[in-house]
């Protein structure tokens, strides 16, 4: 059985892991070992009230409460300290781990994490409960089987107000980074390898600030096989949605996801015809990890190229839309 180590005890790892974590010991207590979660973080007011959990202000201190070659550590800090938080995982001694999205925010810093896996045989499991979700695999099916022919275009959309979060934190460059790594890898999973067609960001106008690149962000892709996908996410939205639309030759499909965690329906039109359903993808995401974990495959987690291929598409993205404008900015002078 695997002991747990959250590590960044902010919205992801105390409002998130932490909730879904307990639910999934209870559902599946064979997979983990009994003793409390550990949870760190040196920020002292994120380690108060939380139930059955025992903290540590460091990593030197939590790696004397768990022994690290049987520990899954939940990485939940900003994606902008990946490299760092990893390095610093690796030598202690910890192997396994369950990173939140995105892998990395540029290609650099994959080579290093890529560099970092190789030398000390690191075992990382992105956070991917989309990729994972009922609502993906029920899609999934029907773009395997062709019941309504064969898939020529998605849209995804992912909407919703962030204003006092974009505000108050700064691990996420740009809108790129924050809700679209979800919906690109599952656009991958289901339309296979893809490039950049078009991309462009937007700044978020807040009535006292902007905040450069943080607004919304666009994406089109061209994928191998033909089909067109096309991502939008709008971080000024007064209104929240993450809604994806598939067309077919011989009809049309609409999947509705989860809007937070108050509630884990989801929601599938197929023909006009509304299916609802329990979507829980979170920890269904979490207890195949930790299965993963206890007997890894070989070449690691059978994701692990997609969240790859995610962070490329992802930095060529932020490429464009920071060259369009400096050519916008050097026509203005």
């Amino acid at each position: 059985m695997l002991h747990t180590l959250v590590l960044g005890l902010g919205r992801a790892g105390s409002g998130l892991h932490l909730r879904v974590l307990a639910k999934a010991r209870a559902t599946a207590p064979d997979l983990f070992h009994p003793e409390p979660v550990i949870g760190c973080d040196p920020v002292a007011d994120t380690r108060h009230d939380l139930h059955d959990v025992i903290t540590a202000a460091s990593l030197d201190v939590a790696t004397k409460l768990v022994n690290p070659q049987r520990t899954v550590v939940h990485v939940c800090t900003p994606p902008t300290t990946r490299v760092a938080v990893l390095t610093q995982l690796a030598q202690h001694g910890f192997r396994r781990a369950i990173v939140e999205k995105p892998l990395a925010t540029g290609v650099g810093e994959l080579r290093e994490i890529d560099a970092l896996r190789q030398r000390y045989g690191l075992d990382l499991v992105v956070v991917s409960h989309w990729m994972a979700a009922e609502l993906t695999e029920r899609i999934e099916q029907l773009v395997r089987h062709g019941e309504l022919g064969e898939l020529r275009s998605i849209r995804f959309t992912q909407d919703k107000p962030r204003f006092t979060r974009s505000a108050a934190t700064h691990g996420h460059p740009t809108a790129f980074d924050v809700e679209l790594p979800h919906s690109l890898g599952v656009v991958l999973q289901l339309a296979g390898p893809a490039e950049v067609q078009r991309a462009a960001w937007t700044d978020m106008r807040c009535p006292d600030a902007v905040l450069p690149r943080m607004g919304s962000a666009h994406l089109t892709l061209h994928h191998a096989g033909g089909v067109t996908s096309e991502i939008s996410s709008d971080l000024t939205s007064p209104v929240q949605q993450r809604r994806i639309v598939l067309e077919f030759t011989g009809g049309q499909v609409t999947g509705h996801y989860p809007i937070s965690d108050q509630d884990d329906h989801a929601q599938l039109v197929v023909d006009g015809q509304r299916h609802i359903f329990r979507d829980d993808a979170l920890t269904r995401f979490v207890l195949r990890a930790y299965r993963h974990f206890r007997t890894p495959s070989a070449g690691g987690h059978p994701t692990l190229q997609v969240h790859r291929d995610v962070v490329r598409l992802l930095a060529e993205a932020k490429q464009r839309c920071a060259l369009a404008a400096e050519r916008s900015s050097s026509h203005a002078r």
